[in-house]
């Protein structure tokens, strides 16, 4: 029922408004991402029916799967999930407006290159592993300015900010040091003051840590269990696609 996802989305709202206020931000700071991944385009559509028009999938074969069933819906595509140099082009095919899972400079190459020949640009965060985890994608922090500086070279890509996948942990303050590392990430690639680097987004937090993550300067937080629902499959699962480094 409809009913149900509502009040889940109004829970998530209240979360975020209560964390602000803890830590003196304004709610219109942060922005709710909907996480869709094993959703059904029909329960999407009742998301963005309600006005909730920001979402993101984490595999091109779901994104390829719902593009149809939600064109009439006006909403925004970001993709979070690993991007493999051969699936390049399906991101520009199914109309991805951030892409907040580039890694490597390889993948900005690729990108590039039909981008120029689409004669686009796209919007990108780095990602960067801050929890140091081999099962996480994501350039390592001390190489996270080198490689922005990498991407910036190519016009195509608009670098927006950072995006991270905090430890899956219950001890709150290990989930709070990859945030925190994130935001000092941040600050050094501001004061490099790198031309046409924007620094104003930093993607981190999910339905378990999203108050450490607004706490720590997360714009946008990205949900999906808390409002969908639990799904079949763990969450490690679609963080972790086969590496095409």
């Amino acid at each position: 029922m409809p009913d149900d996802l509502l009040k889940n989305i109004a829970a998530i709202q209240a979360r975020i408004q209560a964390s602000c206020e803890r830590c003196h931000r304004h709610p219109s700071s942060v922005k709710l991402l909907l996480a869709t991944k094993t959703v059904t385009p029909e329960r999407i559509a009742l998301a963005l029916q309600a006005g909730h028009t920001l979402i993101a999938e984490n595999r091109i074969q779901e994104l390829k799967e719902k593009h149809a069933a939600l064109q009439s819906w006006p909403h925004t595509n970001h993709f979070i999930g690993h991007l493999q140099t051969n699936k390049v082009k399906e991101i520009l095919k199914y109309d991805v407006a951030c892409l907040q899972s580039l890694d490597r400079i390889a993948l900005a190459q690729k990108l590039h290159e039909r981008l120029l020949a689409a004669k686009k640009t796209l919007d990108v965060l780095i990602q960067v592993n801050t929890s140091g985890e081999a099962s996480k994608f994501g350039i390592a922090p001390e190489e996270a300015l080198t490689l922005t500086k990498q991407v910036a070279a190519l016009p195509t890509l608009k670098i927006k900010g950072l995006m991270t996948i905090g430890i899956f942990s219950a001890d709150t303050e290990k989930v709070r040091s990859c945030f925190q590392l994130l935001h000092s990430i941040k600050n050094e690639i501001a004061s490099a003051q790198i031309p046409e680097v924007s620094m104003q987004e930093l993607s981190m937090g999910m339905s378990g840590d999203l108050e450490v993550a607004i706490e720590e300067g997360a714009t946008i937080i990205r949900v999906g269990t808390a409002i969908f629902g639990k799904r079949d499959t763990p969450d490690s699962y679609y963080w972790n696609e086969q590496s095409d480094k």
